[in-house]
């Protein structure tokens, strides 16, 4: 992928974040992914990235994400999970209901990884293999 450019700045940032249901129950349906797509693109775009991928199973979801470096990341994630969480709960309440009798959805924790590029060991070699200053 190209690199962005910003006035000071050249960046190319890719997350694979994994959300995982709280306790893993298996809970997600077509629909549900259908409207948490709408969300993480809609929440990506405020905070000036774009999701490229996403997908996932009945208790997890994985997404691909262009990061903007202005983001902390881990505000990032909370929003996500907090904004997908309120909607679902609302949008799916009976079915959700029926598993969480608290106002949960997602578990505290998360996967979160940088990708892309090349592999770390071709990165080390080629700043190892820099000239320099004598």
């Amino acid at each position: 992928m190209k690199p962005h450019k910003g006035s000071h700045s050249v960046y190319s940032i890719h997350l694979h974040l994994v959300l995982v249901t709280k306790y893993r129950k298996k809970i997600i349906t077509s629909d549900m992914m259908r409207v948490m797509s709408e969300v993480f693109q809609r929440i990506c775009k405020t905070k000036k990235s774009t999701m490229l991928e996403f997908d996932g199973e009945s208790d997890h979801c994985h997404l691909l994400i262009d990061l903007h470096p202005d983001n902390n990341i881990s505000q990032l994630v909370a929003s996500l999970k907090s904004a997908s969480s309120r909607i679902l709960r609302k949008e799916f309440a009976e079915e959700i209901n029926k598993v969480y009798w608290k106002p949960v959805f997602w578990s505290g924790s998360y996967y979160i990884s940088s990708s892309g590029g090349v592999t770390i060991e071709r990165l080390r070699k080629y700043i190892d293999e820099q000239d320099s200053p004598s």
